[in-house]
């Protein structure tokens, strides 16, 4: 690929990328890439992105058209054609970035009209500069936890046979053999490699109803990731699970709460007596719980059963925001706030699983909310998520709900809250209990 862009401007910009009705991707020369944060639409330049790092995969967007800076006019346009193939239709291009990544601008696009909902991806924005892609996102976590070329297939097979011959008939073994092998979990993947952190996924059941399900959508207009589990499993196959895990590797973690099941707290009847049969056994590992937090009473329970760090979803702290994006059942935001503070009661670690989004996440409306809230519950870290959901769809949600000043930028956004709480951890992935106290 090849550029003819010139001028000391224009070197700093980056190339866009466009994608043909084929599905071929392609730098188009005279135009630069542009991202975008709610109304907010921004060239891209070698500051804002970094080389595309190792993982992140591309897509075009269809039933939509990119929006690019013009370099000959200087002005941002909507192209619906190929300037140099007259007739030939273009698509945005998306980066769908790698785990430890936070990305600070979508894409930008307008939607065509009747355009369906895009899959359930985060849409970074993307482009061409001197012989490689680069993307607008933010590292979190260095860790290489779920980096593919640590997992070799051949070891992973290995791994899932040595497992299948220790616990044949354990059926939480066997779904995460499917995870691992048709879903490509790295999670899963990891199990079976015997490497940092292993799911339990236990519960069929859930009382929210997020937009962005990962593994239940209804109505029919986008699919979901992957198949939920459809069985609880027994607490013995949990903690021989767990154990095995826990045994075999150093400084481990094992999670409650995993993509493939709704939340663990409804599946407290076994997952309590498989915490205390696995500390029965042992107090090495972690034992973690990704949850909603909507119901505290049982979130105590495991707590004092042994449970030693709990991950708690959240979109936004504004109560308003998070009941439009989780749709809870039987619950409310009070609740989620009172399992925090039960959690660091107790003295366990407690992180938010925060599910941002260029354009909404880091307005002053949501970031004065979240100073007022960290204020309120010091939790011990954050987890910058991307949330993988349809962003002008997620931005008219939001907007509809509470009123959004210009945005501030991701970066200033994280900037900004590591200022005001300097001790709180930044990430991505649950750490193990040796690593609680670790300064970032």
């Amino acid at each position: 690929m090849g550029s003819r862009n010139s001028g000391k401007k224009q070197d700093n910009l980056i190339a866009a990328l466009v994608a043909n009705p084929a599905g071929e991707i392609f730098e188009l020369e005279g135009y630069a890439a542009v991202g975008m944060a709610g109304g907010t639409q921004v060239p891209l330049t070698t500051r804002e992105t970094r080389p595309m790092p190792f993982g992140g995969e591309l897509m075009f967007l269809p039933e939509r058209r990119p929006i690019l800076l013009n370099l000959a006019t200087g002005r941002l346009e909507t192209l619906e054609v190929n300037p140099y193939a007259p007739g030939e239709a273009l698509f945005p291009v998306a980066a769908f970035n790698s785990p430890g990544y936070v990305i600070a601008y979508v894409t930008a696009y307008r939607e065509k009209k009747r355009a369906g909902q895009l899959p359930l991806f985060a849409y970074g924005a993307v482009g061409w500069h001197r012989g490689k892609f680069r993307t607008a996102v933010i590292q979190v976590d260095p860790e290489r936890r779920q980096d593919l070329r640590l997992m070799p297939p051949e070891d992973v097979a290995a791994g899932m046979a040595r497992m299948r011959r220790r616990m044949p008939s354990n059926r939480l073994r066997a779904h995460l053999e499917k995870c691992a092998r048709e879903y490509g979990c790295p999670a899963g993947k990891n199990f079976f490699l015997g490497r940092y952190e292993a799911p339990l996924p236990t519960s069929p059941e859930c009382n929210a109803r997020c937009l962005g399900c990962l593994s239940l959508q209804t109505g029919g207009q986008i699919p979901r990731s992957q198949e939920r589990i459809g069985f609880k499993p027994s607490e013995e196959e949990i903690a021989e699970v767990a154990l095995a895990h826990i045994r075999r590797v150093p400084q481990s973690v094992v999670s409650f709460g995993q993509g493939c099941e709704g939340d663990p707290l409804l599946a407290a009847d076994v997952i309590e007596p498989a915490i205390r049969r696995i500390r029965a056994r042992t107090r090495a590992g972690t034992i973690n719980m990704n949850t909603n937090g909507s119901r505290p009473a049982i979130l105590q329970r495991l707590l004092d059963a042994g449970l030693d760090s709990v991950r708690i979803s959240i979109n936004s702290v504004r109560q308003d925001c998070y009941d439009a994006y989780f749709r809870p059942k039987a619950y409310g935001f009070a609740d989620v706030c009172h399992s925090i503070d039960r959690t660091l009661q107790s003295g366990k670690f407690v992180s938010i699983n925060y599910l941002n989004c260029p354009g909404f996440t880091d307005t002053p409306q949501e970031l004065e909310a979240l100073r007022r809230f960290l204020d309120r519950y010091p939790i011990n870290m954050i987890q910058w998520r991307n949330l993988n959901f349809d962003p002008i769809r997620y931005w008219k949600i939001m907007n509809g709900i509470a009123r959004h000043s210009r945005p501030q930028g991701m970066k200033n956004a994280l900037r900004l809250v590591r200022q005001a709480f300097p001790h709180l951890k930044y990430g991505y992935f649950n750490p193990p209990k040796e690593k609680f106290n670790e300064v970032d």
